[in-house]
């Protein structure tokens, strides 16, 4: 089990801004995990009580709509911070956590990381920080869902994929997504986003290898208006 103060994952959070001394006893009550490709971290309505640091693969976070649908409202990478709300709220999660592939994670329990939010400014304010970014992720996509088609989010959603993700050897982006899963981002229903994604194909701008896809013409794909 790797120790807090030699984890290069801290580097990509606000773990980061901890003291060596506080990275030592954080270390010495973390529990470390191996999630299973679509294990549930935790539900919606679940009392979280810490903080999960990835230290390697991917997971979405949703939440149930009224109508019985998932919206996709992030996906969670290695080196980024699930639960950081838990630290300073004692709501339960507004969220479900689940994992895309398999995920090795750390969970950090409040009690222990608490003092430190008190104590160290500088970790406070990357925390506070990282939840501002939160928000104005969560801002941009409200606005996306009232102004931009469901061919423009879904294009927007390829290229992010591609940029932020990249490409297995083959092409194919490295993040493999259900049509489900495209249709939870977007906000749509998933016989729409399938639709969608044939006419990328018709029109040359991605192919598929069974659930596999592949950007064929990035240029194209960023002028979809």
């Amino acid at each position: 089990m790797s120790k807090c103060e030699q984890c290069i994952i801290k580097q990509f959070n606000s773990l980061k801004s901890l003291t060596k001394d506080e990275l030592i006893r954080i270390s010495a009550c973390k529990t470390s995990k191996t999630i299973k490709k679509g294990t549930i971290l935790f539900d919606e309505g679940d009392t979280i009580n810490g903080v999960y640091c990835v230290k390697d693969g991917i997971c979405k976070l949703s939440k149930l709509s009224e109508n019985g649908k998932d919206q996709i409202v992030k996906m969670v990478v290695k080196g980024q911070l699930i639960g950081q709300r838990s630290l300073v709220s004692d709501q339960s999660s507004n969220l479900q956590a689940t994992a895309l592939n398999d995920m090795e994670v750390c969970f950090i329990p409040k009690s222990e990381i608490i003092a430190d939010l008190q104590k160290n400014p500088k970790f406070s304010y990357d925390m506070l920080q990282d939840m501002a970014r939160d928000l104005k992720e969560a801002d941009n996509i409200i606005v996306n869902m009232a102004q931009k088609s469901v061919r423009q989010r879904l294009a927007e959603t390829l290229i992010y994929i591609h940029e932020s993700f990249g490409t297995n050897p083959d092409g194919t982006l490295s993040v493999l997504l259900s049509r489900e899963d495209f249709a939870n981002i977007v906000g749509t229903a998933t016989e729409s986003a399938i639709r969608v994604l044939s006419q990328f194909k018709k029109d040359g701008m991605i192919s598929t290898q069974g659930k596999h896809i592949k950007i064929e013409n990035l240029n194209d794909l960023k002028r979809i208006e």
